[in-house]
């Protein structure tokens, strides 16, 4: 198997320049998601520090849900799975 075939899937130097590119702006994408994701977690830790410092409760159960709802509403059953792993992440396991 030639080196393109192998990193790309395909023989034909067109499609794996293509490949290429594309997969170039997933890498983008990933390493904006990772980012976020590592933001949106030290935050929502902060949140959770402050409510319980001021006498407030660990976990909010009503923003819980609505941040669920608004995944699933948009990224359908594979919204829900990927909301619960970006809760998690940003308050621990229960």
């Amino acid at each position: 198997m030639s080196a393109i075939a192998h990193e790309t899937g395909t023989t034909a130097p067109e499609a794996a320049g293509e490949i290429t590119s594309m997969r170039e702006r997933i890498d983008q994408i990933d390493a904006a998601l990772i980012a976020l994701w590592k933001e949106r977690a030290l935050i929502s830790q902060q949140v959770g520090k402050t409510r319980v410092a001021s006498g407030g409760t660990r976990l909010v159960l009503s923003r819980e849900r609505e941040i669920m709802d608004r995944f699933r509403g948009e990224l359908g059953p594979d919204g829900t799975q990927l909301a619960l792993l970006i809760l998690r992440a940003g308050r621990g396991p229960l």
